[in-house]
């Protein structure tokens, strides 16, 4: 398997996690888009993702996926041995939801804010901003966070009390909170024991 990322970003690094979860970190060959520079921008790239975006994994027979969510259920899948996206139905819905809600609410909102409301990753890859938004989008990131607080009174992880993909992207939310200086809220200690449970696993010192 090829892995196209760019090593530092949060979103690459979710499929970094990912792997080393899996034993697979060293069966994968990662190679390199230079984002600030604007490779993810040029024809060669987008022939394989026309969005853009990294990461995107491409297969040994030339299927290319894309999107963290997608990339990590193929990861997962593929030992017959999914620990990270459920093996039961009922455990797959609940970690798809809450996954998403920790993508909309806190990562993808941090992201928002890093790209729209501070120079993000400059004027020549930043085409686009709305500082309004992004600030809007820094309030939301908040209010998940509170959220989490109250998700993780009675589990360990926001899923229920096993680590899955959900925590996978709670931690890369983590990361771009530290981009942006959003340091989590000091009425927010379960978040703040949560967030270095998932620092301090294995996987995260292999993946970086």
């Amino acid at each position: 398997m090829k892995v196209y990322e760019f090593k530092g970003f949060p979103n690459p690094a979710r499929i970094r996690v990912a792997l080393a979860e899996k034993g697979l970190f060293n069966e994968t060959e990662f190679v390199h888009i230079d984002v600030p520079g604007g490779d993810h921008l040029k024809s060669e790239f987008l022939a394989k993702n026309p969005s853009g975006n990294v990461p995107v994994l491409e297969l040994d027979d030339g299927t290319l996926i894309s999107e963290c969510s997608a990339i990590t259920e193929y990861i997962d899948q593929i030992d017959g041995e999914p620990d990270l996206t459920g093996r039961t139905a009922q455990e797959r819905a609940v970690i798809a939801m809450m996954q998403r809600k920790v993508e909309a609410g806190f990562l993808d909102a941090v992201a928002a804010f890093f790209h729209h409301a501070t120079p993000g990753l400059g004027p020549n890859v930043e085409q686009y901003q709305n500082e309004d938004w992004g600030r809007n989008q820094l309030e939301k990131a908040v209010k998940t966070l509170h959220w989490m607080e109250e998700v993780l009174q009675n589990q360990d992880y926001i899923a229920g009390n096993s680590f899955s993909v959900a925590d996978i992207t709670a931690l890369a939310g983590f990361f771009f909170a530290g981009f942006v200086d959003l340091d989590i809220p000091e009425n927010c200690p379960n978040v703040a024991a949560y967030a270095e449970r998932l620092k301090a696993r294995p996987s995260v010192a292999q993946a970086a």
